[in-house]
């Protein structure tokens, strides 16, 4: 592997205005929020989905077939990027993320729904990787940081506005409309980023698509998705199942590889990982998306079940950590603008993110709201100043003509983080939720929790309080499970940091320098 540790290609940049860029951004901008809002808007609205179409044992897809779609399309994106231009395949994946959002809200049963929820994850992949290249081919590294920061808050701001928009919508109107309110938003995104958005198309000749290797992608990511769903909870480790899983998941990894190393344009290109910090870079989007997930989806679970809180209000509680991410992201694209330097960062973020896992360990029965708001506010600055970092240093690590594939394969690797987290750290909240009731309230906690740990607030006053106080327990017990294994990912967040090479970010002051920078940067 060796230490090449920034682009080099700045003679790509054109020089734009600061208005020119700022209506562009408006676009894209609305196009990431909506493909990151769709990740949390559908949750407050699945107990009435539930209750009109059915189909609970299926409700977890729901929220998977989402993101796995994403995780698995964003390569493939990056790739189609490359090879026909940026704008074309970003308003293309505009198109398709609009058409599963207005058939999803058309679901007439649960298969329907999960169905239609992966389309419109297929299309989210291409707006998220799509900003991601579209930003990397506007603006040169050392000055994506004060623009860059403003898309990175828009990921807390959307875990936050999710579940307020989908309750209320859902409170006020029909779950169908937490889909539909993509229509119009999604409009505006394409007419604007139709009109201002202006990049040269670089031409690679007759373009190959690599369908084998976006297939056998796609066939080893979902094994290893539902391996970390089932092992251990829903099947035994040594099961058929289980034991199937590992060989498909295994099987469909080498096939993968053989094939990237083969292919004349492949949509994960593998020599991109020969560069140190571009590898490191992935290795950190894994670890903040799974930190990102994991704080998101299961402190919810504590503020109703333990501190009493109502869903509309356990999604204000996150407010704490939200903010303190934004400004952590926003903070930092500003500095590294200023200074060029970037790997200190990575360093302080994953410092302050185990601290936040660890204090968050502590909490008990007991813990008040404010205590919790503080712990969470320590994990958000952790998380936002990881974000920033990691993106740029992935950014500068490549030229223009790998930055689509490039930036496919690191939204890739944070959106596996975040669906391979949401179901791994979910059988560690389950499987501990579940002893611990067990143990301590026998038969009749194994009955309370047979739905699969989908425990409504609303039955809590009708518990008689030892019971009430054994399922308090035990879901505390289950939540200092999954922020200790947070604080694992973000020690290895912490070793990983201090191998990156400081670099200096390119911008038009170095444009003189570019035949320096290249030698500097060869493989």
């Amino acid at each position: 592997m060796t230490d090449q540790s920034t682009a080099v290609e700045t003679e790509g940049f054109q020089r734009r205005s600061h208005r020119e860029i700022i209506t562009v951004m408006s676009g894209l901008m609305i196009a990431m929020l909506l493909a990151m809002l769709d990740n949390t808007i559908v949750g407050p609205a699945l107990p009435t989905i539930v209750g009109d179409l059915g189909g609970l044992k299926h409700l977890a897809w729901v929220l998977t077939a989402y993101t796995l779609a994403t995780a698995v399309s964003t390569p493939l994106w990056g790739k189609l990027g490359d090879l026909f231009g940026r704008k074309p395949t970003f308003l293309a994946s505009i198109v398709l993320f609009l058409a599963g959002s207005a058939l999803t809200g058309m679901s007439q049963n649960m298969m329907e729904l999960i169905g239609f929820r992966g389309v419109q994850g297929l299309g989210a992949g291409g707006l998220i990787v799509g900003v991601m290249s579209i930003l990397g081919e506007l603006i040169p590294p050392a000055e994506r940081g004060k623009y860059q920061g403003l898309f990175m808050a828009v990921m807390p701001l959307a875990m936050l506005g999710g579940p307020l928009i989908g309750g209320w919508i859902t409170d006020n109107a029909s779950w169908r409309w937490a889909f539909y309110v993509n229509l119009p938003l999604g409009a505006i995104a394409l007419v604007t980023v139709w009109f201002t958005l202006h990049v040269p198309r670089r031409s690679t000749g007759k373009a190959k698509i690599d369908w084998w290797g976006a297939g056998t992608l796609a066939l080893w990511a979902s094994a290893l998705v539902l391996l970390g769903s089932w092992a251990g909870s829903q099947y035994a480790w040594g099961s058929w199942q289980i034991i199937a899983t590992i060989v498909v998941a295994i099987g469909g990894f080498v096939a993968f590889v053989a094939i990237e190393r083969r292919v004349a344009e492949p949509i994960m290109p593998l020599h991109v990982f020969t560069n140190r910090n571009f590898s490191l870079a992935g290795a950190l989007a894994f670890i903040i998306g799974l930190a990102m997930m994991g704080s998101a989806a299961y402190l919810p679970q504590f503020q109703q079940l333990v501190q009493g809180a109502s869903a509309t209000n356990s999604g204000l509680l996150l407010l704490p950590m939200m903010f303190p991410m934004m400004f952590a992201s926003v903070a930092i694209g500003q500095i590294t603008s200023r200074t060029g330097k970037v790997r200190i960062f990575p360093i302080i973020g994953s410092v302050v993110l185990v601290a936040g896992m660890v204090l968050l360990a502590q909490v008990h029965t007991d813990t008040t709201k404010l205590t919790l708001g503080l712990f969470m506010a320590v994990l958000g600055l952790g998380v936002g100043g990881l974000m920033q970092p990691s993106m740029l240093i992935a950014q500068n690590s490549v030229g223009l003509r790998d930055m689509g594939a490039a930036m496919g394969a690191s939204t890739f690797l944070r959106t596996m983080g975040m669906s391979l987290g949401t179901a791994v750290l979910g059988t560690v909240y389950t499987t501990r939720l579940t002893h611990e009731l067990s143990a301590k309230a026998g038969d009749a906690g194994s009955k309370l929790i047979s739905g699969g740990a989908q425990l409504p607030p609303s039955m809590l006053h009708t518990l008689p309080k030892p019971l009430l106080d054994a399922l308090r327990a035990a879901v505390t017990h289950g939540i200092v499970g999954v922020f200790w294994a947070g604080a694992a990912a973000g020690v290895v967040g912490l070793v990983v940091s201090f191998f990156i090479k400081d670099v200096k970010l390119v911008g038009f002051a170095d444009e003189p320098k570019v035949e320096e920078a290249e030698k500097a940067t060869a493989v």
